[in-house]
């Protein structure tokens, strides 16, 4: 199947409240304006190098999302037009972030990124982690960006079981944080978790918002 005929299938397979990221990392422009000409306009990418060149070569209205580890010293070059950043896993960044958005005159949407699998080799905060960022005073202080939801990868298995055990808990936190950091706050409405290999699994849990690549674009180019 082509990327168009794949978009198509996946959307009209997603509920919808689940938005679709195609995770366009690795491939070359031409697959992302394909998957764009389907209807596609959420794309994400990992690193900031290939997003900046890509988003110069595509149209103007995708909304970029930055979903891999992201360094302080790379902020500054997705500032200007990251629509969403899925990756923050410390408060130090989230304060990189806010200031480099201030010098664009913009408000950055950010995700915490919540370590939940067993691997590893997978970054982001624990929960207390979480709960101590929230609880940090000087977070009023940063006007510039709008913690919307948080963000979480399972363990990278076929234990159905375990996977399903994993988003629950990262719903369980999300449902937490709404109620206790949140309340009243619409903005706080993104729960980031489920790639190609486990988003069934992740909506069932109560996913908002999916990362897909291979399903898409295929395996990898590397």
């Amino acid at each position: 199947m082509s990327i168009s005929q794949n978009i198509v299938q996946l959307r009209a397979s997603l509920p919808a409240n689940v938005t679709l990221v195609a995770v366009s990392k690795f491939h070359p422009a031409e697959a992302l304006k394909e998957a764009y000409d389907a209807g596609q306009r959420v794309f994400g990418e990992s690193r900031a190098q290939e997003l900046t060149a890509k988003q110069k070569v595509l149209p103007g209205d995708i909304e970029w999302h930055f979903i891999g580890p992201l360094q302080s010293n790379k902020v500054k070059d997705i500032a200007p037009f990251i629509h969403t950043i899925h990756s923050i896993d410390s408060f130090r960044l989230l304060q990189e972030v806010n200031k480099q958005a201030a010098k664009n005159n913009r408000v950055i949407r950010v995700l915490l990124e919540i370590h939940v699998a067993q691997e590893d080799t997978k970054h982001g905060l624990t929960p207390d982690e979480c709960r101590e960022l929230l609880q940090n005073e000087q977070l009023d202080e940063l006007g510039n960006i709008q913690i919307v939801g948080l963000m979480g990868m399972a363990t990278y298995t076929d234990d159905t079981a375990l996977i399903e055990q994993e988003f629950h808990l990262l719903h369980e936190l999300f449902s937490e944080l709404k109620a206790i950091y949140f309340k009243g706050n619409d903005n706080f409405a993104v729960l980031s978790m489920g790639m190609s290999h486990d988003y069934p699994v992740a909506i069932r849990q109560g996913s908002t918002m999916i990362r897909v690549g291979t399903s898409i674009f295929g395996e990898r180019e590397y």
